[in-house]
């Protein structure tokens, strides 16, 4: 059984670095190439249904993507764009979750309107390395990538926000706004300043 898990985890491994290296040679941002690549893959019957634990990837794969993503950022320049940065990384994610509550809502049988907040949460940020790898292929003004970039770092605090008071609301059975915006709005004027 092991031994089929090695076998798999290789074969995984010589895909993604083969993918890279062909979209590196068609010049396509390796993110955009992977899920494309990803999906087909995905679509081809008889694929070995493959599940990694989600401990695993907080632990190990998403530190070093982060801190690269990170470590390239100006931080200068994030600190000039604060504001914009902040209002993107809230505002974007707190609307694709309302977004993505009420139309899963309404569309999923049974699903509620907090486990609709649930999967939005989890769904609405953007990953901060393919932000990163697509905008170096596009020329666009600095001040736009600078915003972009700190953007795609920040979502992922606001997106665990969203998922920390959807969660408390599937499980109490009840959501109370006002306790979320007082628990909230420190926080963030903090961040603001």
């Amino acid at each position: 059984m092991i031994h089929s898990y090695v076998i798999i985890s290789i074969a995984v491994l010589l895909s993604v670095m083969i993918l890279v290296m062909i979209g590196q040679k068609l010049k396509v941002a390796y993110p955009i190439f992977l899920v494309i690549a990803g999906l087909i893959i995905s679509l081809v019957p008889g694929m070995p249904h493959i599940e990694i634990e989600p401990d695993l990837v907080f632990l190990i794969f998403l530190p070093p993507i982060l801190f690269e993503a990170a470590w390239f950022t100006s931080w200068q320049d994030f600190h000039k764009w604060r504001k914009q940065i902040f209002s993107m990384a809230f505002g974007l994610v707190f609307l694709t979750s309302i977004v993505v509550a009420y139309l899963s809502s309404s569309i999923i049988p049974g699903l509620t309107v907090a486990m609709g907040f649930l999967l939005g949460g989890v769904n609405s940020p953007p990953d901060a390395v393919a932000a990163t790898s697509v905008l170096k292929h596009v020329k666009i003004p600095k001040k736009i990538t600078t915003i972009l970039e700190g953007e795609s770092l920040i979502n992922d605090a606001s997106s665990l926000i969203v998922f920390k008071f959807a969660l408390a609301a599937v499980i109490s059975g009840q959501f109370i706004f006002g306790e979320a915006v007082k628990d909230f709005l420190p926080w963030l004027s903090e961040a603001l300043a």
